[in-house]
């Protein structure tokens, strides 16, 4: 409409010719509306300040820039190309239509009772039905988004914008008679009576909408009141020298997050699995409080309390449990796993001859 490439924005049916530097201009346009878009989305992820650091590197970036380009000319099709064809081959809503459909379920409907008998299953019996107010205008053909006659009856393609409605009572309202497209139930139309709401179908459905909710809020009760992410360092292990004795350590990076609305001390447990006193921590070496909200990272010194080498082919590789935990309240706890490595054997017997 803004480009004026359709002469008549009533008539969906028409297919527009030429005006390609309009089509194409339109497509630009569209780009770049769906580029602000995906950035918008992309927001969520990563703060703006760090976004616009980001592309103005691309070369460091490429993944970054991949998934914006590649988003926003996917967005570009969906409205320059697929358009309503999104509503009828794309979009799950149609299929799912099918399972909670029944006969007093709200649609669009046109009213035979009153229109007038047009079609016979696909097949069109009259363009104006003898008997009947439909006039035969095709207002509510012309004015549809995913090219199909309402008067058929009910049709997947239907995406119940009520344009077709709109339209019918533009016309209609002429002869001064309500509109023979509306939104109601099949057996309203029959009976002519009121639609049912309340039935079977819609309370049950109405009742797993319940539980699901039910569900979200007791999972969501449950959540976490710390969160820990654990990273190790780039470096297997470290070999030092401690009063003439060999020590084996192992770093890693523990990001503490308080998710609690109250401050706590917070501290953390290590042993290996199946092994008994195995290991002790070296850093940090006392607990630390965090605040509501508040998230810290901690470089964490894990060290071996006696001799663990038991294979001198290759370096051994030990299950390691954390528990870290609140101090001041026992409830607030988390678990994770990681591993410790310890050198092998050989190794070990090289050090101390060097010693």
């Amino acid at each position: 409409k803004f480009l004026k490439i359709r002469k008549n924005i009533n008539n969906k049916q028409k297919e527009y010719e030429g005006q390609y530097f309009k089509k194409f201009l339109g497509v630009i346009i569209f780009y770049f509306i769906s580029l602000v878009a995906v950035s918008n989305l992309l927001w969520y992820f990563i703060p703006p300040e760090d976004f616009f650091n980001y592309i103005q590197n691309p070369g460091e970036h490429l993944l970054l820039l991949g998934i914006l380009f590649c988003a926003s000319l996917l967005f570009t099709l969906d409205i320059t190309y697929l358009q309503e064809k999104f509503c009828v081959y794309v979009c799950p809503y149609a299929r799912i239509q099918s399972v909670m459909f029944d006969h007093d379920t709200m649609q669009v409907i046109y009213d035979e009772k009153r229109g007038g008998l047009i079609y016979d299953g696909h097949t069109k019996l009259h363009k104006k039905p003898p008997e009947g107010e439909c006039i035969g205008c095709e207002a509510c053909v012309s004015i549809c988004p995913t090219h199909i006659d309402i008067r058929k009856g009910m049709q997947l393609e239907c995406i119940n914008c009520l344009e077709c409605a709109d339209a019918c009572s533009k016309v209609q309202s002429k002869f001064n008679r309500p509109s023979l497209i509306n939104w109601t139930s099949a057996k309203a139309i029959e009976t002519r009576s009121k639609v049912h709401y309340l039935r079977f179908r819609t309370i049950a459905y109405f009742i797993v909408l319940l539980i699901a909710l039910l569900a979200l809020i007791i999972m969501g009760s449950k959540k976490e009141s710390m969160l820990l992410n654990i990273n190790r360092s780039s470096e297997l292990y470290n070999i030092s020298n401690i009063k003439g004795e060999l020590v084996i350590s192992n770093a890693y990076t523990f990001l503490f997050q308080n998710t609690d609305s109250k401050p706590h001390e917070y501290y953390f447990t290590a042993n290996l699995e199946g092994i008994n006193d195995g290991i002790e921590i070296i850093r940090p070496n006392k607990p630390f409080k965090l605040k509501a909200g508040e998230q810290v990272k901690k470089i964490v010194v894990i060290r071996a309390t006696k001799n663990l080498a038991n294979n001198d082919k290759k370096d051994v590789i030990f299950p390691l449990h954390i528990k870290a935990y609140a101090k001041d309240n026992e409830k607030i706890s988390v678990f994770r796993k990681s591993i410790f490595v310890y050198p092998k054997s050989t190794l070990i017997k090289d050090k101390n001859e060097l010693k």
